[in-house]
């Protein structure tokens, strides 16, 4: 019988190992759907994680590690899931531990996800990550500003930098459609996996993209905005801030197509 499960450096976690991680906050994950047993973008994954863990704890599990860990967890689950991968130090926060101490990892697995339906509309917060290129754990300023976009009515909020620049979502990447390419916003962001698959794939089929800064006074001259993440490559937005912006569902389709191409692989 298959489940979901909870794994430490691949064989299930206990409670006991669990406990002080409830109560950690220095780590970084990665976070993914798998159908059929596989995922897009593995070596995206990778590298998200191996970069971090040289950033956080001065080095990297192996990638066939990571691969060990990974393939364990989806082993005793469903075909279809969500997964989520968290990399920390044992020597756990608060400490100037040195980077001597080997990073472990943590597996959890999930129900199947696919994202909201939208159209969204999202409020606008200035606010800038810690970090902004890593995806990591504990930030409270996430849910923080979605429940307080959505108790003004809003779906979800996007973050303007002190620039003025769109940069992303609270747990979103933000892409725009002009009529003829993808414009990815350029501020300190995360980048996120699915948004590194869609745009091999669109270089692959020939799509013009280009990366440029996009505040709220851009807006109006672009034609389609839509946020992308793990669950997902494309849901449509319909409302930044004040500013409405036109349903675009040729460019949700051409999102999805460049994001099917990529293909499925085992860990």
């Amino acid at each position: 019988m298959t489940s979901f499960v909870v794994q430490r450096n691949g064989r299930p976690a206990t409670a006991e190992e669990l406990a002080p991680l409830a109560f950690a906050g220095y780590a970084h994950f990665t976070a993914m759907q798998v159908r059929g047993g596989r995922v897009r973008g593995l070596d995206l994954h990778l590298e998200r994680l191996r970069s971090a863990s040289v950033e956080l704890f001065g080095q990297a599990l192996p990638d066939d590690e990571v691969r060990s860990c990974l393939r364990a967890a989806l082993e005793a689950g469903p075909a279809d899931l969500s997964l989520t991968a968290t990399v920390y130090s044992p020597t756990g926060e608060f400490t100037a531990a040195g980077n001597d101490t080997k990073p472990e990892i943590l597996v959890r697995t999930g129900p199947a996800a696919s994202g909201p339906e939208g159209p969204l509309a999202l409020a606008t917060v200035e606010y800038e990550r810690v970090l902004p290129a890593m995806k990591h754990v504990g930030e409270v300023a996430k849910t923080y500003f979605l429940r307080q976009a959505v108790g003004q009515g809003f779906d979800d909020a996007a973050f303007v930098d002190r620039r003025g620049r769109l940069s992303e979502g609270t747990i979103w990447n933000l892409a725009f459609w002009d009529g003829a390419a993808v414009v990815w916003p350029e501020a300190d962001m995360l980048g996120g996996t699915t948004m590194g698959i869609v745009r091999r794939q669109l270089d692959h089929l020939g799509v013009p993209q280009r990366v440029q800064e996009v505040t709220l006074a851009d807006l109006p001259a672009l034609t389609g905005a839509v946020v992308m993440n793990s669950w997902t490559p494309g849901v449509a937005v319909h409302r930044i801030g004040s500013v409405t912006v036109p349903e675009a569902p040729s460019f949700l389709e051409l999102l999805h197509r460049a994001y099917r191409a990529e293909p499925l692989t085992s860990p």
